[in-house]
């Protein structure tokens, strides 16, 4: 779980249940997992809001922000 934190992590963001959520906050610890999801290329936008809401940062701080802001679709425009 150390080697891949970041695919373990955003795996369980998008797809886990809450035990499943609980099970990694205890493991890394919420730094750490504000860290990883920073860094992630894509995370559903359902996921960046919970994490923002419950770490108390901003989505522009997010790299996945960027990235979908960077390649909207044309037909959802």
């Amino acid at each position: 779980m150390d080697d891949n934190a970041r695919y373990v992590i955003q795996r369980v963001m998008e797809h886990g249940q809450m035990n499943d959520w609980r099970l990694i906050y205890h493991y890394y610890g919420l730094d750490r997992i504000v860290a990883e999801c920073k860094q992630m290329r894509t995370l559903d936008p359902v996921c960046l809001s919970f994490i923002t809401t419950i770490s108390h940062t901003k989505e522009e701080d997010y790299r996945c922000y960027h990235f979908r802001q960077s390649c909207p679709t044309p037909w959802n425009s």
